[in-house]
Order: structure tokens, then sequence, then C-alpha cells
């Protein structure tokens, strides 16, 4: 073998045995990934916040609409959605969000409407939450999940 390729061998080996670099194209290679999860991570983690605020939040309101009780200048409904908005104040519910049923006593189908004294009174609330990680919200409808959470209890015979 010619000499000047036997010494472009070696230095080509010797480069390839030298590992100088090799952490920094690592940590290029890995830092998106880790930043991928890390996010996806806390978008799942305030996904978990607000639908656990959603659930307290209804259960709640259902407890302050059994009572009869009315915020003044408010209706039934109306009152039932300031408590629920009192329970959630860092979640923003506009009012078509709720859906608000009732069963009265005997019955077997869910009527619409807040009810009265001694029927079972459902409230539905229909939330949807835009993710914030790019990449998660590509797996989603619109980059959105919808959280539905309901609450049913009996009226207290207030009327």
């Amino acid at each position: 073998m010619h000499p000047s390729i036997l010494s472009r061998f070696r230095r080509v080996r010797a480069r390839l045995a030298d590992s100088t670099g090799n952490t920094l194209v690592e940590a290029a290679l890995i830092t998106p990934l880790l930043l991928l999860v890390t996010f996806a991570i806390v978008d799942f983690a305030v996904l978990f916040y607000v639908h656990l605020a959603l659930e307290n939040g209804v259960g709640q309101a259902t407890r302050y609409g059994v009572t009869g009780n009315l915020a003044p200048g408010l209706n039934r409904e109306e009152s039932i959605m300031a408590a629920m908005r009192d329970a959630t104040p860092t979640l923003t519910i506009e009012d078509d969000m709720f859906a608000f049923s009732h069963m009265p006593p005997g019955g077997n189908v869910w009527v619409g409407g807040a009810g009265g004294a001694n029927d079972i009174d459902k409230v539905t609330v229909n939330y949807q939450w835009t993710l914030m990680t790019p990449l998660v919200r590509s797996f989603f409808a619109g980059g959105k999940i919808t959280l539905i959470v309901e609450s049913a209890m009996k009226n207290e015979p207030f009327e």
C-alpha cells in the first residue's frame, strides 16, 4: 500500500476514534425529545387539573341548586351557573356550556330545565380545553379536548 494512502487511512481512523463533540451531537438530538415529553406532561397535568376543577365545581353548583336558594337578581339556572363559576374561579365557563335537566318524582326520563322541589336535578357542563403543546395538539381534532362533567342530586322540598 502506498504510504500516503496508509497515512490518510490512519488519520481517518484516528478522527473516528476521537469522541470530541459527541456529547454536543447527542444533546442536540435528545433535547427536542425531552422538551416535547416535558411539555406534554405539563399539558396533561393542566388538563387533569381542569377536569378536577370542573368536577368539584359542578358538584358545588348542584349542592347549591338543591337548596332552592337564588342569588340576588338571578333566576334558578343563573344562580346555579354563578355557584359553578364561584367554585371554579380559574376557568371561564360560558352560559352555553351548561345544560340543566331534571327528573320529576316517580319519573324515569330526564326533562330539560332546572326542575323544582323534590325533583332530581342534573347539571352538565360541556367544556372544551385547548392543548398548549403544538405537537400534542395535532393528535386531537382542532387541538381541543372536550370534558363533560355532570352531577345529579335530589332537590330539597324548598317550595
